[in-house]
């Protein structure tokens, strides 16, 4: 660490340029703090990376694993650095994998409805590219301009579309890893059906680097829908806002989003980004329909029948792409708009039965208030999932105290309500504390024997999940 800190070329880095190549490697300390660091708040930051590695393939991936293992080096793998759990923070220095330049997509196959990309093809350019054929990828977690596929196939992101058509989990076929000792496996193969075996895929899916590095994903695509439509429904309880949920399902209607704002969520974001929102009612329901033409009429009328029999006090309906646009621009803004009222966000991610969302949605609200925390709640009301993005200053001591306490309380209720504690964020090294209380001890100690299976050395991004 003391040549990192004196900017020199310590045997490790030349070893990273020899594999890389000298411009393809970080080693001074101003760009080691940079890349040592995720979206996670943190008022200190404990330890640096000693250098960080942008590859170019996966040979490169392999031979850094080789040196990494034979000299017990701990590595960290980086996409996009989106992480609001700790993820791709270097708990224990060493090398920092930053699979940025690996950003190919290098097939799409309309006929088979697969396409293969790198993990650093940001989400949102895959997301345009396969719609240039009429295909669709539909995992959209809220920052999809700067997220790419690597982090989310290793957090399992989701986002507003998963309540219809599931998680990125759903859409992994293959996956080329490099396991800690530089081994290149593929985990499955490029067919869209295959039980040939242990299901290898999904133990690297949500594994948060912990058991092996994706160089490569086989994505599964689907047909494009030919229309959407977009509305938001405001309510003045939130019984009548989680029933019209409830109703809109036992009525076998899918929205393909259905996601909840609440007030405090709607007055932020109408103050500082105006789009029209309706600042005095107790939540919204942004839904959205998708599918043929056609079809969408019938369903509309259908879901505003049932948000009329619930109380709904008003339903703005987009009439046109650009309406439609500005509604998501009101529902993507909740982050950067919670942002403005204070220096720092911390945002949580809770999940629970969706007939338990009322009582979380309460239980947070009361839990900070109790300690004097600004929060605005939205969240994927569809699967139970909810997100508090609590604003405060880091800097200030009682306040970061008092977050401390409410996460906990947060955490606890969540588990209380047959909850646990992420849905897509991951558990990263912000929550490792917790997951004893939330997952079975024998499960977790099976979870354990796996990390030493795939990682005996514990090299591959050390001190995350346990």
């Amino acid at each position: 660490m003391l040549d990192t800190l004196l900017n020199l070329k310590s045997a490790l880095v030349k070893a990273m340029e020899k594999i890389a190549g000298e411009e393809n490697v970080l080693y001074k300390k101003e760009e080691l703090i940079v890349y040592s660091t995720d979206s996670t708040n943190s008022t200190e930051q404990k330890e640096i990376a000693e250098v960080v590695v942008f590859p170019q393939n996966t040979m490169q991936v392999s031979e850094i694993m080789k040196y990494a293992y034979k000299k017990t080096i701990a590595v960290t793998p980086r996409s996009g650095g989106t992480s609001v759990c700790g993820a791709c923070i270097p708990k224990k220095g060493g090398i920092i994998i930053d699979f940025s330049k690996m950003d190919k997509i290098s097939e799409i196959n309309k006929n088979n409805l697969i396409c293969k990309v790198q993990p650093g093809v940001v989400i949102e350019d895959l997301k345009k590219e396969v719609e240039k054929q009429d295909l669709y990828y539909p995992p959209d977690p809220s920052n999809l301009k700067a997220s790419m596929i690597g982090g989310s196939i290793a957090l399992n992101s989701g986002g507003p579309h998963t309540f219809k058509y599931g998680a990125t989990k759903d859409y992994i076929i293959d996956l080329e890893v490099v396991l800690s000792d530089g081994t290149i496996i593929h985990t499955s193969s490029q067919c869209s059906k295959d039980v040939t075996g242990y299901n290898m895929t999904q133990f690297f899916i949500g594994s948060e680097g912990t058991l092996g590095l994706i160089t490569e994903a086989v994505i599964k695509l689907i047909p494009k829908p030919e229309a959407t439509r977009v509305m938001l429904a405001y309510f003045d309880t939130l019984e009548d806002t989680s029933k019209t949920v409830n109703d809109l399902i036992s009525n076998l209607i899918t929205p393909s989003v259905i996601d909840l704002i609440d007030k405090n969520t709607i007055k932020t974001i109408e103050s500082f980004y105006p789009t029209g929102l309706l600042t005095d009612k107790t939540a919204a329901l942004l839904i959205e329909i998708d599918g043929f033409k056609s079809a969408l009429d019938e369903q509309y009328n259908k879901i505003i029948e049932i948000c009329k029999n619930n109380n709904s006090s008003y339903i703005q309906t987009a009439s046109t792409k650009e309406e439609e646009e500005k509604i998501w621009i009101s529902r993507r803004s909740s982050f950067g708009a919670t942002a403005k009222l204070a220096p720092n966000v911390m945002t949580e991610d809770v999940v629970v039965p969706r007939d338990k969302i009322v009582p979380l949605v309460k239980g947070i609200q009361y839990i900070c208030d109790k300690y004097s925390l600004k929060t605005c709640i939205m969240g994927h009301i569809g699967d139970g999932n909810i997100h508090p993005n609590i604003a405060l200053d880091l800097r200030n001591e009682k306040e970061r105290l008092n977050f401390e306490q409410a996460k906990s309380e947060l955490f606890e209720l969540a588990l209380s309500l047959g909850g646990t504690l992420s849905g897509e964020h991951g558990i990263g090294s912000e929550k490792s504390y917790f997951i004893n209380k939330a997952v079975n001890p024998d499960c977790l100690a099976l979870m354990k024997k796996l990390k030493q299976l795939f990682d005996p050395k514990n090299i591959l991004n050390p001190g995350k999940i346990f």
